[in-house]
């Protein structure tokens, strides 16, 4: 079995692969007469096909425990996928780059609780991997007349842990 290492989750690491949501990375504003800083634009999210909107979900994750066996990546073709945590507890990103999927490129990534991942269209990613226990994402996806999530089994079971 492969293994694969986590690695802290930064903008510039997850570049390709979409954006870290976190308000660390713009500078706030002022709104509501000065009662309330807004963070603006922290993500690029995207959505094409047929009859296709933005949604808002809760997704309630089970906890699981490291090492983790990885059997599979899944992606989604018409639209960005963004999760926000809920919880204040860290979780775990497996990405790949979109295309083809290139199993030696598979890379991980240790998220803190103030910081949400958007996945870029296309981007392959494993379902959410929540840890210590249940936790509450918010999440803004794509809803349309296309069928929006592509899921493919590795050849081959990554032992995902801790480095």
């Amino acid at each position: 079995m492969k293994k694969l290492s986590l690695q802290p989750l930064t903008q510039a690491t997850f570049a390709p692969f979409g954006d870290v949501v976190a308000c660390d990375r713009v500078s706030p504003f002022a709104i509501n007469g000065g009662t309330t800083s807004r963070f603006h634009d922290l993500a690029e999210l995207q959505a094409s096909g047929s009859q296709a909107k933005l949604i808002v979900s809760i997704f309630r994750g089970q906890a699981f425990q490291l090492p983790l066996a990885i059997d599979m990546l899944e992606h989604h073709p018409y639209g960005s996928q963004l999760f926000m945590p809920l919880s204040q507890r860290p979780y775990v990103v497996v990405v790949a780059k979109p295309g083809e999927l290139d199993e030696d490129s598979i890379c991980a990534f240790w998220a803190q609780p103030d910081q949400g991942v958007n996945y870029h269209s296309g981007v392959w990613h494993h379902p959410l991997i929540s840890l210590q226990q249940t936790s509450d994402f918010l999440v803004i996806d794509r809803s349309g007349e296309e069928a929006n999530c592509v899921e493919q089994q590795l050849s081959e079971s990554i032992q995902l842990q801790l480095a």
